[in-house]
């Protein structure tokens, strides 16, 4: 199949997750541009919140939203035929307007809310539910659901780690591309198309060279967080009731 304009792919993800891992899978196509989180540094800029390297984040990466969202709505960087964009959902803050979300191929990517919060904490030690982007990802995945009568494709992590050949398989159906054998491994490294921010959240994606087996972690939430995981696995399985299988 040759689609007549590029497949723009917006995989809408929180973090604590494998965000950056599938990434550099979608990344390691010869037919793809890959953009990374092309909203944080609006999200920055906005919120004031004093993340890593945030005064070098905004300095380098556009902070107008209007401006990116035209970017990601375009033609693919270098001509390519698939433009994969990650996008962490807590960045879409209220003021962004959702109109050019539906001129993307939306798709999801969802943790079990206890294992991204017990890692979540080691960053932000009382996150939010807002924080985690599970409400942010759920208000877009009713979006998409209402404007394309259907689901829209979402991915748990568990299952891409457990079987990344028979997942990504079935994701690229579900987008309307083909499925190639490089997304399976990738070169060790860093990228000229992650963020500025990669020094402070990406050591052990840069040692990686495929997706990990999964690994079950025990950590508990402290009874203080009790609530916002509940509300979290309420959205998560709101989410994962509509989980691609092989």
């Amino acid at each position: 199949m040759t689609p007549l304009s590029p497949v723009r792919i917006a995989m809408w993800s929180g973090p604590r997750n494998i965000s950056t891992a599938l990434m550099r899978s979608w990344g390691n196509r010869a037919d793809t541009a890959v953009c990374d989180e092309p909203l944080y540094a609006f999200y920055l800029k906005s919120t004031g919140l004093p993340h890593p390297g945030a005064e070098e984040v905004i300095r380098s990466h556009e902070p107008d939203w209007r401006k990116v969202v035209r970017r990601l709505t375009g033609e693919a960087p270098d001509g390519r035929r698939i433009f994969y964009q990650k996008h962490m959902a807590h960045h879409l803050l209220p003021e962004i307007d959702r109109a050019w979300i539906g001129e993307l191929t939306n798709c999801f990517l969802i943790r079990d809310p206890q294992e991204m919060l017990t890692s979540l904490m080691k960053i932000i030690p009382e996150p939010t539910v807002a924080d985690t982007g599970l409400p942010q990802q759920f208000e877009i995945f009713q979006q998409e659901c209402e404007r394309r009568s259907r689901p829209p494709p979402v991915l748990d992590s568990r299952d891409v780690l457990d079987d990344p050949a028979g997942m990504l398989r079935r994701l690229c159906f579900e987008v309307g591309v083909e499925f190639s054998e490089d997304m399976l491994e990738w070169p060790p490294g860093r990228r000229e198309t992650d963020g500025v921010w990669a020094p402070y959240w990406y050591g052990e994606v840069e040692t990686s060279t495929s997706f990990r087996p999964y690994r079950a972690k025990p950590d508990e939430v402290p009874d203080s967080l009790a609530p916002v995981l509940e509300e979290c696995r309420d959205y998560y399985r709101r989410l994962a009731e509509h989980r691609l299988e092989v």
